[in-house]
C-alpha cells in the first residue's frame, strides 16, 4: 500500500521539491501552508508520516506537534527547520518529534529519514526475554502483560517510549547500552541516519517520573563512553 507524507510548510519552493522527490519515490504527498491547516489534515487524514516546518503561519511546528502527541497521535514526525539552535531541536524531540533535518537539506538525506522512520513506525514493540509476566527488580515492577510499571507499588505515567526504554533496560540489568543501540533495539530504527539526542531526551523524562533525585539518578544510570544501564 502506498504511503502519504503529509508536508507541512510555508515556502511553496520547499512544498513542490519535496513533493515532486517523494512522489518520485513512490509516496502520496498532502500539503498544508499553515500550521493550522496541517494540524487539521493530521487529524483527518492519519497520514503515514509528516513533515513539519518550525516556523510557520497561525501555529508554529512545536505546538502543531504538541497538540498531535496530546491527541495520542503515533504519527513519525520529522521536524524541518533553518534554525540551529540547540534548544530548538531539543524541544522538538521532547515534544515528540521523532527527528529533525535543518535546511539546506540534501534530498537523499531527507528521504533516507523518511523511509527509515515509517519502517520503524510499522515494527512491532521489540521483544524482551523475561519467563513471566512481571518483573520485580527491588523498588520497581514492571508488568509486561498489562505494559505498565509500579515504583514502591505506585503506576507510574509512562508514554510508551519511555516504557519500552525502561523494559528493555531492565531486562538486561548492569549492561549498558550504547546510544546507537537503544535507537536499534528500542527505537526499532535499524541503520539510522540522524541525531541520536531523542534517546538523551527519553531518559530524561523517564528518570524525572522513576528517580527520587533525577539529577542523581539510581535506577536509570549513565555510564562515561558506554551508555545507559539499569541498575537493579
Amino acid at each position: 500500500m502506498e504511503k502519504t507524507i503529509l508536508i507541512v510548510e510555508d515556502e511553496t519552493n520547499i512544498v513542490d521539491i519535496l513533493s515532486f522527490n517523494l512522489e518520485r519515490e513512490g509516496y502520496n504527498t498532502m500539503e498544508a501552508y499553515d500550521g493550522q491547516t496541517g494540524l487539521q489534515l493530521a487529524r483527518e487524514q492519519n497520514p503515514d508520516l509528516i513533515l513539519l516546518d518550525l516556523m510557520l503561519p497561525q501555529m508554529d511546528g512545536f505546538e502543531v506537534c504538541r497538540q498531535l502527541r496530546a491527541d495520542g497521535s503515533t504519527t513519525p514526525i520529522i521536524m524541518l527547520t533553518a534554525r540551529e539552535e540547540e534548544a530548538d531541536k531539543v524541544m522538538g524531540l521532547e515534544l515528540g518529534a521523532d527527528d529533525y533535518i535543518t535546511k539546506p537539506f540534501a534530498m537523499r538525506e531527507l528521504l533516507a529519514r523518511v523511509k527509515a522512520n515509517i519502517r520503524r513506525a510499522q515494527m512491532p514493540t521489540p521483544a524482551v526475554e523475561d519467563t513471566a509476566n512481571r518483573m520485580v527488580l527491588g523498588r520497581i515492577t514492571i508488568d509486561t502483560e498489562r505494559a505498565t510499571v509500579e515504583k514502591d507499588g505506585v503506576a507510574l505515567e509512562l508514554s510508551q517510549r519511555e516504557y519500552d526504554l525502561i523494559r528493555f533496560l531492565a531486562a538486561q540489568p548492569g549492561k549498558a547500552f550504547s546510544r546507537e543501540a537503544l535507537m536499534e533495539k528500542v527505537w526499532n530504527y535499524v541503520g539510522y541516519v540522524g541525531d541520536v539526542r531523542g534517546v538523551d531526551v527519553a531518559v530524561r523524562r523517564l528518570r524525572e517520573k522513576l528517580e527520587d533525585d533525577p539529577a542523581n539518578p539510581s535506577f536509570i544510570v549513565t555510564r562515561r563512553g558506554l551508555g545507559y544501564l539499569f541498575n537493579a
